[in-house]
């Protein structure tokens, strides 16, 4: 067991990507393509942690080469550097503060709906009590925040990411798709149905979320990393892309299983509810409700993080959890984060639409990466080679594609 969670903990900056990325917004738009749309949408799901792999990978390897961190480098070296910089700063606040307004949202009515299933009466003060649960949570996290480093906040990752896997996988025995319906989910189609853009575009917006690689040479700072983590590094962005994979084909495959082949939709949060308790009993249920849980919980804090350490990361470098303009940065995120609770959005629909967002920096936040690992001067020995490079490309094609396609969503969103 020793040599278990130290092997886990060897991981740990790779468990923040999982926390970025595998949140309730990621867990909401597979249980609305898997009921919607079956297995249709895997091979976007699978070039996005393709891709999200190689950034990963490149923003490691970067920032352990030369030791510098992304905005700061941005800044520093690239001609454009400083208003690239803010751009993305303020891009990426904005995507990620969204994402936090629905993650609350969607943990917060499940705890309820946990509650709810054990405790029947307390279905009639579903609003107060949800904002109550919403306060409690985000104000626990801000308090850790406070408190808190770097060692503290992986170790919470580690558990959140650990339950949350394990929750998802363990669902699947109970409900999933048969091996001709995930084959023919590799094949690029995209549903041309209402909402088929919106939910292709939030798939890449939480999957290849560019907080995910901005906030990873951070992260390696705060592990401790040096050039002598090279491989350890790569291997991490590798476990980290596919761990994101499984878990999320999992929550697809099991809305698939327990929703698409009745004909069944997800338009709130008690819908997965309602199908996989008759399947599977309510021990399943709770099992994967407890898997959504600790999805969300996993990334509110990345997403409590990222305003501060963007800001931080442009001034100095610095991986810094101390100082008052992160205390103030991150207080403001938890007070925004209560607004579905308390307006009484519906969290499902709140979680899909401010997934789009995420999708319009990551064009820039991609070309960045390439610029500085292609640098001579600064990467020497270990500028990118061919592969990369050619990842990087196609990364990079494949954003500017669903940013188009984001916009196309959005648009239909309002007409």
């Amino acid at each position: 067991m020793n040599r278990l969670v130290r092997a886990i903990l060897s991981f740990g900056p790779g468990f923040f990507a999982i926390g970025y990325t595998v949140g309730t917004g990621s867990v909401t738009s597979m249980i609305v393509a898997g009921s919607t749309f079956g297995m249709q949408l895997l091979w976007v799901l699978l070039l996005s942690c393709l891709f999200s792999g190689a950034l990963i990978y490149a923003y490691g390897n970067f920032s352990l080469v030369t030791g510098e961190t992304a905005l700061y480098s941005f800044r520093k070296h690239l001609k454009f550097g400083k208003p690239i910089a803010i751009l993305i700063i303020i891009g990426v606040t904005f995507g990620q503060w969204n994402s936090l307004i629905g993650i609350l949202g969607i943990s917060s009515n499940i705890i309820f709906e946990i509650a709810a299933l054990y405790l029947p009466a307390i279905a009639s003060h579903e609003y107060f009590a949800v904002i109550a649960i919403a306060a409690v949570i985000i104000g626990a996290m801000y308090a850790i925040l406070l408190v808190g480093n770097y060692t503290l906040f992986e170790k919470i990752l580690v558990l959140f990411v650990s339950c949350m896997g394990l929750s998802f996988v363990v669902s699947l025995v109970f409900v999933y798709p048969l091996p001709g319906e995930v084959a023919r989910g590799l094949i690029p189609t995209i549903p041309q149905v209402e909402g088929g853009r919106t939910l292709v575009a939030a798939f890449v917006g939480t999957t290849m979320a560019s907080a995910t690689f901005l906030s990873r040479p951070l992260f390696i700072q705060g592990k401790g990393w040096t050039g002598e983590n090279l491989a350890q590094q790569k291997k991490d962005a590798i476990v980290a892309a596919v761990l994101v994979f499984i878990i999320s084909g999992s929550v697809m495959a099991v809305a698939h299983g327990a929703l698409y082949n009745n004909g069944e939709s997800v338009t709130d949060v008690l819908d997965m509810a309602g199908a996989l308790e008759p399947i599977a009993g309510r021990l399943s249920l709770t099992v994967f409700f407890f898997g959504t849980l600790a999805a969300g919980l996993s990334s509110v804090f990345p997403c409590l993080l990222i305003a501060p350490l963007l800001i931080e990361d442009y001034r100095s470098g610095k991986l810094d959890t101390q100082s008052r303009m992160f205390r103030i940065v991150t207080g403001i995120a938890s007070i925004l984060a209560l607004t579905i609770p308390v307006l009484g959005f519906n969290p499902i629909r709140g979680q899909l639409l401010t997934q789009v967002f995420n999708v319009f920096i990551l064009p820039l936040v991609i070309v960045g990466i390439i610029l500085m690992v292609n640098n001579r001067e600064l990467m020497k020995n270990h500028v990118a080679g061919y592969f990369l490079n050619a990842i990087l490309g196609l990364a990079f094609l494949f954003s500017v594609i669903i940013s188009y396609n984001g916009i196309l969503a959005l648009g239909a969103q309002f007409q």
